[in-house]
């Protein structure tokens, strides 16, 4: 929400900045309409910033003829969409959908493959200018973070509002995309505030309006509701957080155990969750979606290899280790099956976690024809006795020596200058030698 109705709201333009102090609908200066108001707009400090359609908007930043045109990231015609530009989003389109019902929905559409190297640097120049703001900053995805700016209106000499509109105009000119920015007294309602006005949204709840302004809103707005919980909660005749705002924290906790606590607390506005600097990824993955379907070992063995490749490159950029390797495979049903092992101490090398996945891997080939495959690994750490020497696999020094050597290899020339021989042939992008073009 952007105004309390009936108070007395300051506000100001976030075009040109000025204060605004009447009711008047488009900025007297510049005459913009984008104009902020709200009664606790010089008080609240907690924000959560989301770029738009980050990948579209990095891709139409560096294509400036894609600019008018609909564009979807994602792989393949047997892939899924990744993210969309709204200008797709207007014609049906959206994350997640399979690539043919997207391009079915938006036929005109301009498909471009993910690049994640360049979004991951767009995405760290992005979080650079928030630590500017604060250190306050808990990243939640490549694309987002909450931000605490509590107790900074000594360093910026202005109010927390401010300083958000101002850093959204200099990502806009210094980076070439656009956030949109939820501002609220915690990290749930600053959540639900940066989606309300997208793209470029500047959007503000208050804690006056915040039981009100929940009370109609559907379950699957509370952090935490998903779609299996959310169909649980309507067996039970409860589609509404107002609903929630009715019933006793004990009647909740009886029926869902402790997400019965969440739902009375959230359903409420309340939400007691420090901005944490420190929060680190749960898990690192890669994952595939071929164009068609493979069931034997000569197709999906090098894949495994080449994605525990891309997995190890991002635990050793990141200076983690996990301790649980997990094998994912999708077969042409959609059904989904996931094996994990845990390790005794933990990893961030290709070889081991590819040698622990294959053979979770190689019992899964019974026939089944999978549509996709991934590997990642979890319970990271910043972790200095990982990968220690292995007194019965005697080799594996040698083999964590070549992959060292391998690495500054690949450092200098690029990833292709070195393949194992599992993944020669393939170029390093999990993908049978068949399936070059996917």
């Amino acid at each position: 929400m952007t105004e309390t109705v009936n108070m007395p709201a300051s506000g100001f333009c976030r075009d040109c900045l000025r204060p605004i102090e009447g009711r008047e609908k488009r900025c007297l200066a510049c005459g913009s309409p984008r104009i902020v108001r709200h009664s606790e707009l010089d008080t609240l400090s907690i924000a959560h910033i989301d770029c738009d359609a980050f990948y579209a908007s990095v891709e139409k930043r560096d294509r400036p003829e894609l600019r008018d045109k609909p564009v979807i990231v994602g792989g393949g015609k047997r892939g899924v969409v990744s993210t969309c530009c709204y200008i797709a989003r207007i014609n049906g389109v959206r994350s997640a959908m399979p690539m043919y019902k997207a391009l079915k929905a938006c036929p005109d559409a301009v498909v471009i493959k993910p690049e994640m190297e360049k979004y991951a640097r767009v995405g760290r120049e992005v979080r650079d200018m928030m630590r500017e703001l604060t250190p306050l900053v808990e990243p939640i995805s490549i694309d987002e973070a909450f931000l605490d700016l509590s107790g900074t209106e000594r360093l910026h000499k202005e109010a927390p509002s401010r300083v958000l509109a101002k850093f959204a105009k200099r990502v806009e000119s210094r980076i070439g995309i656009t956030v949109s920015v939820g501002l609220s007294y915690c990290k749930f309602l600053a959540k639900v505030a940066s989606d309300l006005e997208k793209p470029r949204g500047f959007s503000v709840i208050g804690t006056a309006e915040a039981r009100s302004f929940l009370h109609d809103k559907p379950v699957t707005m509370v952090w935490g509701v998903g779609k299996a919980f959310a169909a649980t909660l309507e067996k039970d005749g409860i589609r509404s957080i107002g609903q929630l705002q009715s019933m006793e924290e004990s009647v909740l906790m009886k029926r869902y155990g402790v997400m019965g606590r969440r739902l009375y607390h959230l359903s409420r506005g309340i939400d007691d969750r420090k901005v944490q600097p420190d929060h680190e990824a749960k898990s690192i993955s890669a994952e595939t979606t071929f164009n068609r379907d493979y069931s034997t070992a000569d197709d999906l063995v090098p894949v495994l290899r080449a994605l525990s490749e891309k997995v190890s490159q991002r635990l050793k950029a990141a200076d983690l280790a996990g301790r649980t390797v997990t094998l994912k495979l999708k077969d042409r049903q959609f059904r989904t099956r996931t094996r994990n092992r845990q390790l005794a101490d933990r990893t961030r090398l290709a070889d081991r976690i590819f040698r622990t996945a294959l053979p979770m891997l190689e019992k899964e080939l019974d026939g089944t024809e999978f549509r996709l495959l991934g590997v990642g690994v979890s319970d990271l750490a910043r972790d200095a006795t990982a990968d220690p020497s292995d007194l019965i696999d005697t080799a594996a020094e040698q083999r964590a020596r070549a992959e060292a050597a391998m690495d500054k290899v690949r450092a200098k020339f690029g990833t292709r200058a070195l393949e194992t021989g599992y993944t020669f042939g393939t170029g390093l992008r999990g993908k049978p030698r068949r399936d070059q073009d996917a």
